[in-house]
């Protein structure tokens, strides 16, 4: 990829204004993000997902700001021109306004990030306003919100009754007036994702809601079979590198047993005089 400006607020706007779709992905470590740079990806979200893909974890809840700062520190380098989003992990943000603001001035200090995003709708409308009115861009999240899978009744698709439906587009409005840079809409019904997409006036990112968002955001571990607890629906894989990785770490272990690795390409040597140099100097010593 040809070497191109820092991604900027504008920049996005812009983009969205032209009606050109944005590309956006998650990413947890410095070589990813270093290819996803190279890929052009435009907004990189360094999820709190990660204690899923990353750490383990059954759910996003054990994740805590030291390690999303961590991730979002090794993302920033390697990805200095992508709009890096810090993930606003569980309850970092939910019980006051000044904490909000405090965790989100973290990821813009420590880690370099260029926003951040936190779940939830009119009930965290004033965490959102707090953090914009402190100078720090914030991206909304609706639908299904991991950190409140409990509540919601398990990871499955919000929005299918239309009282939901209605609150969900409320919340969007919601969320843009107390000035929400962007939101994204995770496991909404395509229609209600249209709905507000068509209503809204900053940009919305779709994450399994259809094509009608203004720009789409994928799990890179789910696009490239590297979580092996399950495959989303809304996932596309565009490779299966799990297998791959695993075929070969399959490969490196028969060879190690069956001594075909490593061969004389994969060590270093000295010289025949060097070591009789060796031998001579250690004889020396052992018989003084």
């Amino acid at each position: 990829m040809a070497e191109r400006k820092k991604i900027t607020l504008p920049y996005l706007y812009d983009k969205y204004q032209r009606g050109e779709p944005i590309t956006m992905l998650t990413c947890y470590d410095y070589p990813t993000a270093y290819l996803q740079e190279q890929a052009g990806v435009e907004m990189i979200l360094v999820g709190d997902s990660l204690g899923m893909t990353v750490l383990g974890y059954e759910s996003t809840l054990p994740v805590t700001m030291a390690d999303m700062i961590r991730h979002a520190q090794a993302v920033r380098r390697g990805a200095p021109t992508a709009w890096v989003i810090g993930d606003m992990p569980y309850m970092t943000y939910q019980a006051s306004v000044e904490e909000a603001i405090r965790n989100a001035g973290r990821f813009m200090a420590e880690a370099g990030c260029d926003a951040v995003k936190l779940e939830g709708g009119r009930e965290m409308a004033d965490r959102v306003a707090g953090i914009v009115a402190a100078g720090i861009p914030c991206m909304g999240h609706l639908g299904l919100t991991p950190q409140s899978a409990s509540s919601l009744g398990g990871f499955r698709v919000q929005g299918r009754d239309a009282a939901r439906a209605v609150r969900i587009v409320e919340d969007a409005a919601i969320l843009e007036e107390a000035g929400a840079y962007a939101i994204l809409l995770e496991m909404v019904p395509d229609r209600i994702c249209q709905l507000i997409t068509e209503r809204a006036h900053i940009p919305i990112i779709s994450l399994g809601s259809g094509p009608h968002a203004n720009g789409q955001l994928l799990i890179f571990h789910d696009m490239f079979g590297l979580y092996p607890r399950f495959k989303p629906k809304m996932a596309k894989v565009y490779g299966n590198a799990g297998e791959v990785i695993l075929n070969g770490l399959k490969q490196y272990v028969a060879e190690v047993q069956d001594r075909s690795f490593p061969q004389p390409e994969h060590w270093f040597t000295l010289k025949d005089d060097v070591y009789a140099e060796v031998l001579a100097l250690l004889h020396d010593k052992e018989n003084d």
